[in-house]
């Protein structure tokens, strides 16, 4: 068995070395940040090293930026990009990010807004504002100055301004300072929830597709960049011949030591007595898992009981449309995954060690 896992793993370094050999991580100038899945860049990368939903274009110009295109919004530069957290800052090319916040719509998108608040656009004279509110200058001129606030009361308090619309505008966190306006030039941070690569990420692993027939998202390892296809041949080597031969030689050292103390024990045995019964510790059954809550987490990520937003078993936090299996009596929450492999090897809850068993579930 030990052989056969150790083969197993040299496959799988094996597909994920050409996998990132197929769908290599590119730069774009000098931007601090790689493209690779579920993005990829147009004309750099194979159709198959994305996911639908999620190219991205490099500009020929100098200095060469990342561009995003949304449906129904137009492009946006990129800034940033956190695989792990999920996430792609945004900016306008033209520097006037309110105006693009006025008609976004992300629709026929991939991407959500981390946060939204209701924001009213008020028209005031520039003469009448006061100097301690925040103008949206792209927007404003010598005469009109344009206001964007979150409070209702200060929009009522202008009443020599006229409002412009209400509508909600993605924002990094909620805003609650009352009595107060917001340029709103701060970037646009999108996040996706489809494809769910942050447990991968977090493992130290890039997602990807199978290969480039199927849909099938898989979790690879992440292989060394920079690293000569000389190592990885030797890499693969070494794990397909050398370490199966150590292992075998440690089988053969471990079997002769195994038969030499079953024979001392048997000795032992005779003159002791027959050793006390062993008791096996087992985990629950799968009926008895499968009778145990579900719960698909929603947006707001909110979970019954006292959890928190992270699962204790894998160390990565819930995020919306998640599956989780919630303990009986203690109602302690975990991914599905995590705690159903738990449970069939352990009868205890991994936080609170009580041991949620049929009958104490059934009372």
């Amino acid at each position: 068995m030990g052989v056969l896992k150790i083969i197993s793993f040299a496959l799988l370094l094996f597909q994920a070395i050409h996998a990132g050999k197929d769908c290599p991580s590119q730069l774009c100038g000098e931007n601090p940040f790689v493209v690779r899945f579920p993005f990829r860049l147009e004309g750099q990368q194979l159709q198959n090293c994305g996911y639908p939903g999620f190219d991205l274009s490099c500009t020929s110009q100098k200095p060469q930026v990342v561009v995003l295109n949304l449906p129904h919004s137009g492009d946006f530069w990129v800034r940033n990009i956190n695989y792990l957290m999920q996430e792609i800052q945004l900016y306008d090319p033209n520097g006037c990010l309110p105006r693009r916040l006025l008609s976004l719509n992300l629709s026929s998108s991939p991407f959500m807004a981390g946060y939204s608040q209701n924001f009213t656009f008020l028209i005031c004279p520039t003469d009448s504002v006061r100097t301690h509110l925040a103008i949206i200058d792209c927007l404003s001129n010598s005469t009109v100055s344009i206001l964007a606030t979150s409070s209702m009361n200060l929009a009522r308090a202008m009443n020599m301004c006229s409002i412009l619309v209400t509508l909600p505008i993605p924002v990094p966190w909620p805003q609650d300072d009352d009595w107060l306006s917001s340029n709103l030039d701060a970037d646009l941070r999108l996040s996706w929830n489809i494809p769910s690569c942050g447990g991968c990420e977090a493992r130290g692993g890039i997602c990807g597709f199978e290969n480039s027939t199927n849909g099938q998202i898989l979790c690879f390892t992440n292989p060394e960049s920079g690293k000569s296809r000389g190592l990885q041949v030797f890499k693969i080597i070494s794990l397909s011949i050398v370490i199966p031969a150590v292992v075998c030689s440690i089988c053969i050292a471990c079997f002769t030591c195994m038969v030499r103390r079953r024979s001392a024990q048997n000795s032992a045995a005779a003159a002791v007595g027959p050793p006390p019964p062993h008791v096996e510790i087992a985990g629950l059954d799968e009926s008895t898992i499968e009778s145990y809550t579900k719960v698909v987490l929603g947006e707001s990520r909110r979970l019954p009981g006292p959890n928190g937003a992270t699962c204790p078993i894998c160390l990565v936090d819930y995020y919306p449309n998640d599956t989780l299996r919630c303990i009986p009596l203690c109602e302690h929450c975990f991914h599905s995954d995590c705690i159903d492999e738990w449970l069939r090897m352990n009868s205890t809850c991994p936080v609170c060690r009580n041991s949620p068993s049929p009958a104490r579930a059934n009372t």
